[in-house]
């Protein structure tokens, strides 16, 4: 090992201590009479196919306008056919009924399902003010179109959207800025079960799933929507398809403050994409020379959820990826001029989660201090981590206060399990960001936020006219901080659309509204504590 090896060991060896803070409780599992039964099945074999260790995404919508964020869970299905055959192996779609408690809707819904289902990503597609679902899957994608009557709609095939091999996230963006949202599919690998190769003792007393690098990887989708209910593939002629990876997250944002909607897709063990978008269609993969393909120690990790938003606040979108134990899971920090810096053992993020497995995960400012927090959900890939290892497959959850000066405080939260997919929402509308979870072979869980009493807060519901309806890309400047609108966060996962911000000791604030189409909306003083729903001028 050369002297510049080991100085960079040793930094990060004086990182490491202590790794997780004993605290006070931050979140609340609310209890079994919530009504969410939902069971997330994966469908488990002795074969160990790949499938199995990777469904579970949430999606936190309000499905029927009541003003209270309602769930979506997509679920796995038995094998080897990959159909659904019984109520417990059904997506599932639960309404809040604003008092603590969910009511299962799925079958007067009609979002059950077929198939081996993955995530879910929603968004109000075509402008009608309903928020629709598109649920990925192996070898099957729905998209449900929102009827507004309590209802959705299969129009997949009418909506023009095909089969993926494998897609794992999806999420909606405007990338065109023509006010209708666009549809990105992260796909991740091909997949067969009758040739699903052997890992684990090579004698055959315990099995395991295996590694990335024995599936060949696929090019992400785009998807352009015409707005008359119809998508158009434009992979192809966007760039996109030229880029094989192994998808697991979306999300989206200007990094480069161009006017124009970015995407960055984490990738398992081969290297993050970051599409810059170049306008007039185009984008370019520049992950490699922005500095988010690779950790800062050259190496591409198991990347799976993703949040794309300003942490430090200076106004430039960050990012914050999930890995795998003995990985961290990095913290981009962006730079600005296109550019980003592995800040993840100068943070503390590093010492953190280096023990965790993670994929749900979100940036939010949980305590309402006005400093972004960072949240994931954790849980091995394996159901049997401890007969080769001294890892455990049932994992806390993360949370990990900014305390100031660009350190985080690494705090465990929740029950272990087998944690997947994570949807952020205030679903009991009091101000602070609450998260769902799904959980292999355990009921979900709603985590309701504890923290921050007596700081104040503003929630901004931005309704776009010339925009997107949902907004999605808006910027939002609220007292010197930055946020933007968007769906896509985590792993597989959708969450409130709502632009939220955290005031501190503040009862006011000034808001500015950037909106995609271009124009500049200027608030004087609004009163802090509430939900602002705004329309575009």
């Amino acid at each position: 090992m050369n002297a510049m090896k080991a100085r960079g060991w040793l930094a990060r060896w004086l990182w490491l201590t202590p790794l997780v803070a004993a605290a006070p409780v931050a979140f609340e599992e609310l209890p079994a009479r919530s009504g969410l039964a939902f069971v997330l099945r994966n469908a488990a074999t002795a074969e160990k196919h790949q499938i199995e260790s990777m469904t579970g995404g949430v999606a936190a919508l309000d499905f029927d306008n009541d003003g209270w964020m309602d769930l979506f869970f997509a679920n796995g299905a038995r094998q080897p056919d990959l159909q659904k055959s019984a109520p417990e192996w059904w997506n599932r779609l639960y309404r809040n009924k604003r008092d603590g408690t969910f009511e299962d809707v799925t079958e007067r819904a009609g979002v059950r399902g077929e198939g081996f289902s993955m995530g879910a990503g929603a968004g109000d597609y075509d402008n009608d003010g309903h928020t629709d679902l598109l649920v990925t899957g192996v070898r099957r994608n729905t998209l449900y179109r929102n009827r507004g009557d309590g209802t959705f709609e299969d129009v997949t095939a009418r909506a023009g959207i095909r089969a993926e091999p494998w897609t794992v996230a999806a999420g909606f963006f405007d990338y065109d800025n023509d006010g209708h949202l666009d549809l990105f599919l992260a796909n991740y690998v091909t997949w067969d079960p009758a040739k699903e190769p052997f890992c684990g003792y090579p004698k055959g007393a315990y099995r395991t799933y295996c590694h990335p690098k024995f599936y060949t990887g696929l090019p992400n989708t785009l998807y352009r929507n015409r707005g008359d209910g119809k998508f158009v593939d434009v992979s192809r002629e966007s760039g996109i398809a030229a880029h094989i990876g192994k998808g697991m997250g979306v999300a989206f944002a200007d990094y480069n403050g161009d006017g124009r909607m970015d995407v960055l897709v984490a990738n398992d063990t081969v290297p993050n994409f970051l599409f810059r978008n170049e306008g007039g269609g185009k984008f370019s993969e520049v992950g490699l020379v922005a500095g988010v393909a690779f950790n800062d120690d050259g190496r591409a990790l198991s990347s799976m959820g993703v949040d794309f938003r300003d942490i430090d606040g200076d106004g430039q979108p960050d990012l914050f990826i999930t890995a795998l134990a003995n990985e961290t899971f990095p913290f981009y920090r962006n730079l600005g001029k296109g550019l980003f810096a592995d800040a993840t053992y100068a943070t503390r993020v590093g010492a953190g989660t280096l023990l965790y497995s993670g994929w749900g995960n979100g940036i939010y400012d949980f305590d309402n201090d006005g400093r972004r927090d960072l949240f994931a959900a954790n849980g091995d890939v394996n159901d049997n981590t401890e007969v080769f290892s001294s890892g455990r497959s049932k994992q806390q959850n993360l949370l990990l206060r900014q305390m100031g000066e660009g350190k985080f405080e690494a705090i465990a939260v929740g029950t272990a399990a087998l944690h997947r997919g994570a949807a952020f929402a205030d679903f009991d509308n009091d101000g602070r960001v609450d998260v769902a979870l799904s959980r292999i072979g355990q009921a979900a869980v709603v985590m309701r936020n504890t923290m921050g009493a007596g700081a104040h807060w503003l929630g901004l519901r931005l309704v776009g006219k010339k925009s997107n309806r949902d907004a999605i890309g808006a910027r939002v400047k609220v007292d010197g901080q930055w946020n933007h609108a968007t769906r896509s966060v985590g792993y597989a996962s959708s969450s409130d659309a709502r632009v939220h911000f955290g005031l501190g000791a503040k009862a006011a604030a000034e808001v500015e509204v950037h909106w995609p189409s271009g124009a500049v909306q200027k608030l004087g003083r609004v009163e802090a504590d509430r939900y602002l729903t705004l329309e575009e001028p």
